[in-house]
């Protein structure tokens, strides 16, 4: 269960940077989108040659709170191409439920795609996407920014120095206020956060899980109408196990949004606050050092390994991002897994959630094309990683 530490590529430099930028068309104008807009304008790599959203007055404020006016602005991707807008790739900031229409869309017109977590909120629609990326032999990436903390990347480092890991904690207790529609979901903290901590458990530990036990709740002051706290055991093979013991209604002593992580693993421990540099120590009780690399950041990041695999790509080199699609299954199964074991009090197996979404997709794909990609896999789960 070990693992080799991988830093985040960086695009190369060009000798002329504005000639040979890729050229980005980003669906999404809302709030999360200004942030994504504003990573876009500080990397040298990219141009932003358009900007789509259902509501293009939308569009326009942010275009020019931005300083782009006079950006190509549509409604939809399909009518900012046919305006002869041309582009290397879409990144897509939509909501959820929007990310099925909107990556399709683009991997259909031959755009890889930088898509917002999560990937989709069914492992159906998932799947369906997995198998569009690979009809259209295109990169269909996940940002899973909070893989791009340099604190992360340290932990890592100081976990592949340890063996391997046995297990893995994290406590996530925090008292936001949200408003709107958090506060009418039936599994709040589960569904809207805490992927963030169990797509981290995969990144950290190494592995992938095979198995889950969750028991959500609300406490009697809870300003939720669903299950706004829970615990979950998941089993990651037969040698290791992450629990997630957490809360959306904890006012006093929070946690960082990153949460607050320990580590066991054969030749020492390792822990994380969620904010500051990373600690460990060995078998012995020698301190190891917390290597804080100067890297791009969060959503920056993201971006920056998502410009470099396409770089990689065009070379011939293979390249595999964080993210990548087929892996980032297993991330919003975690979150389905637990849900399901949350809802019926048992155990559940991320085998059975990922059959069960591929045979939906199967029922429920209208594209005869991505039916065909999807009936012709052997193995589902061997397609996910999560086998072989």
């Amino acid at each position: 269960m070990g693992f080799s530490v991988l830093t985040h590529p960086v695009a190369p430099r060009r000798d002329d940077p504005a000639s040979d930028s890729l050229r980005l068309i980003q669906v999404g104008a809302g709030g999360m989108g200004r942030t994504w807009l504003s990573a876009i304008e500080a990397n040298p790599d990219v141009e932003l040659v358009g900007l789509v959203d259902l509501n293009t007055a939308t569009a326009q404020a942010a275009a020019s709170a931005s300083g782009l006016d006079g950006l190509p602005i549509a409604g939809s991707l399909a009518g900012l191409l046919a305006e002869g807008v041309s582009a290397d790739a879409v990144v897509n900031v939509t909501v959820p439920r929007a990310h099925h229409s909107v990556n399709t869309a683009a991997l259909s017109a031959g755009l890889p795609v930088l898509c917002e977590k999560p990937l989709s909120e069914s492992i159906a629609e998932c799947l369906s996407m997995v198998a569009a990326a690979e009809q259209a032999s295109s990169l269909l990436m996940v940002s899973q920014s909070r893989r791009y903390w340099r604190a992360v990347t340290a932990l890592r480092g100081q976990l592949s120095l340890l063996g391997d890991v046995s297990s893995a904690s994290c406590r996530f207790f925090k008292a936001p206020r949200f408003g709107g529609f958090r506060d009418e979901m039936p599994y709040p903290l589960l569904i809207d956060m805490a992927i963030h901590q169990f797509d981290l458990a995969r990144y950290l530990i190494g592995a992938e899980p095979t198995a889950v036990f969750c028991h959500s709740y609300n406490p009697s002051w809870s300003w939720y109408a669903g299950d706004a706290a829970a615990s979950a055991i998941f089993e990651f093979g037969e040698n290791a196990t992450f629990t997630f013991d957490g809360s959306w209604c904890a006012p006093g002593q929070e946690t960082s949004w990153n949460g607050d992580w320990r580590f066991s693993a054969a030749e020492g421990s390792a822990s994380w606050d969620g904010d500051s540099a990373p600690t460990a120590e060995n078998a012995v009780g020698q301190a190891l050092p917390a290597d804080l690399r100067d890297e791009p950041e969060e959503v920056a990041g993201s971006l920056a390994e998502f410009v470099a695999t396409l770089r990689q790509r065009e070379s011939g080199a293979a390249g595999t991002p964080n993210g990548e699609a087929h892996t980032n299954v297993m991330s919003v199964a975690m979150v389905e897994a637990a849900v399901t074991s949350a809802r019926t009090g048992r155990q559940v197996l991320l085998a059975d959630v990922i059959e069960a979404g591929y045979r939906g997709a199967l029922e429920s794909e209208q594209d005869p094309g991505i039916r065909d990609v999807l009936a012709s896999w052997s193995s589902v789960l061997d397609r996910v990683g999560l086998t072989g």
